[in-house]
């Protein structure tokens, strides 16, 4: 109980401290603290709710200054897709897809943090994007992980962090918005969801207030390097 008391509302802290300061990464970290006090089926409705407040704070409080004008082909096709993905959920192998994803993310942020200006991704225009956010639905419907692929995409056209943001932030709100509902309707959301959830919620408060005051602090450069390097530390948590 003692452990579960630090852990459940200092998971959502650092959750909450990363996408205020980025704009993702915060089911796998949530996951991988909460793992070790709850049982999966407690831990996915719990990482979905707080998520959805995660990053609906950022996005209120940053409103005025992120581009949006990018995200609409993602948002379409990712919705499309996340059904796609609920039924890849009966025939993948969730511990070698965890594999392959943790072990993709690590390679990738290894090679972009070794070699700083690779040159960007200009081509595909918007089927391009429209076809990264299906794959980004696929994977918030397989596996909460729906940030994640635009995230890198987003990095590789070179956009801003402004723009980043304004991609892979409203992305990731709204796929936590459908499958809380889906979930909810599925019967997993229950009174002890709701308790640990509203214990999160001071903790939540104070993390996006200091991510989103380190967020204010840095520049182009440190923002593309800070999100290489949570992309490498949340692949090697699936690796671990």
């Amino acid at each position: 109980m003692f452990f579960e008391f630090l852990l459940i509302p200092g998971g959502a802290f650092l959750a909450a401290l990363a996408v205020g300061a980025v704009g993702f990464g915060d089911g796998l970290i949530v996951a991988a603290v909460w793992l070790h006090v709850l049982a999966p089926v407690e831990t996915v409705p719990l990482v979905v709710a707080v998520g959805f407040v995660i990053h609906l704070i950022p996005l209120f409080r940053l409103r005025r200054s992120l581009d949006f004008t990018k995200l609409w082909p993602f948002l379409i096709a990712g919705t499309l897709a996340v059904p796609v993905g609920n039924q890849l959920l009966q025939v993948v192998d969730p511990d070698a897809f965890r594999t392959g994803v943790g072990v993709f993310l690590v390679l990738y942020a290894m090679v972009f943090l070794i070699r700083p200006n690779p040159g960007h991704v200009t081509g595909g225009g918007r089927a391009a994007d429209a076809a990264i956010g299906a794959v980004g639905g696929v994977l918030g419907g397989l596996a909460g992980l729906s940030g994640i692929v635009p995230g890198i995409w987003a990095n590789l056209r070179g956009w801003s962090r402004a723009q980043q943001r304004g991609v892979f932030q409203p992305f990731i709100l709204v796929m936590h918005a459908m499958a809380l509902a889906w979930l909810a309707v599925g019967g997993m959301v229950d009174a002890r969801t709701g308790i640990n959830f509203l214990w999160c919620l001071p903790a939540i408060a104070a993390g996006s207030g200091l991510g989103l005051w380190l967020y204010g602090r840095l520049d182009e450069r440190r923002f593309h390097r800070i999100v290489l390097g949570l992309l490498l530390v949340l692949g090697a948590t699936l690796l671990i």
